[in-house]
């Protein structure tokens, strides 16, 4: 395909920017501050790489605001949002796979139901009563259970897996190897001491907007519904137990956990390999840091640490910790010191 070019002025008015330069520049590519060329757009969202912009060979930067060094910006209040949009129009040659309609390898039980202008990709596998809405997406090899239900615009990427009766609204994507569905982690002991399974009779929940990471997994309540609602996004390699519930517009990252019947509040912001005890409950606005541990309820704030605290005294304790040699040596003065006024 040929190579994508836009202006400057064209660049303005689609990223809602305000255009500090020449508005016939051409722009062709994208890049880093550090490696763009004089026809690559690049931005600035984060101070402490202003130094790298001034030396920046870019013919246009996203930015704040412009510096006054004659080179080309387009100023809004979010440059990544504006370079993201640059990204997207210059490097998407094509949103749709090369296979369209539904591929003939597929396997559709005559009883579901696809909606108009779905893409079903090779190999393909959806069973009795399943529901598909219209501009639906599903990649190779991915596996829609019984009684499944797919709301419209949704992206399935290959090798999912959606159990049955699980339900997705508006606009939901899964990364490659998403399981939605499985089985929780429930068995009870027997007279002998061997674990029998219970049955996992619930289903999932995905609302409009959610995103779900590859390789992560959300399993299926015991009898009701492990719900995450509207506009979460959920990174790769997680693990969402059963019968939990993630509020609206929460951010999880990868390899946290989250344990059966846990519930978290809207905008609740979860660091990398974040722990989460089951049945506890986070407020709306949690935020905890990367390899929290969240072993009780916790209101609104921002917590660190394994059990997770309030940031500001997690802080105040580590300066304490980082001095440990020196209070040590501290006491050893003071016992010798004591030893002799003996």
């Amino acid at each position: 395909m040929a190579q994508k070019s836009f202006k400057l002025d064209e660049l303005a008015q689609l990223t809602s920017s305000q255009l500090v330069g020449d508005p016939e520049f051409v722009v062709t590519g994208v890049n880093t501050l550090e490696e763009a060329l004089p026809a690559d757009a690049s931005f600035l969202a984060n101070p402490r790489y202003r130094e790298a912009m001034k030396k920046s060979a870019a013919g246009v930067i996203c930015a704040e605001a412009a510096e006054t060094d004659g080179k080309n910006y387009l100023v809004s209040s979010n440059p990544s949002r504006a370079f993201q949009i640059i990204a997207e129009l210059l490097l998407i040659q094509s949103k749709h796979s090369g296979f369209e309609g539904i591929h003939p390898t597929a396997v559709i039980h005559p009883s579901a139901q696809i909606g108009p202008g779905a893409q079903i990709g090779p190999y393909v596998v959806i069973d009795r009563d399943v529901q598909i809405g219209a501009r639906v997406q599903i990649g190779p090899h991915a596996s829609i259970g019984f009684e499944t239900k797919i709301g419209d615009d949704c992206v399935i990427h290959p090798s999912c897996v959606i159990r049955e009766r699980c339900h997705l609204g508006n606009r939901v994507t899964l990364q490659p190897g998403a399981v939605i569905g499985s089985c929780g982690f429930g068995y009870i002991p027997d007279s002998q001491g061997r674990y029998i399974k219970l049955e996992q009779l619930g289903n999932v929940i995905l609302e409009d907007d959610v995103e779900i990471g590859a390789n992560t997994t959300i399993d299926r309540s015991r009898f009701k519904h492990t719900v995450v609602r509207k506009g979460s996004k959920i990174d790769n390699l997680v693990q969402i137990a059963h019968n939990v519930e993630v509020g609206e517009h929460n951010v999880i990252a990868a390899q946290t956990g989250i344990a059966g019947s846990a519930k978290t509040g809207k905008h609740v912001m979860l660091g990398g390999q974040v722990g989460i005890l089951g049945h506890v409950e986070l407020e709306d606005q949690v935020m905890v840091a990367t390899r929290g541990g969240v072993s009780k309820s916790i209101k609104t704030g921002k917590y660190r640490g394994s059990p997770a605290i309030p940031i500001a005294e997690y802080n105040r304790q580590e300066v304490h910790v980082r001095k440990l040699e020196e209070y040590v040596q501290r006491i050893k003065d003071l016992e010798k010191k004591m030893e002799k006024g003996c």
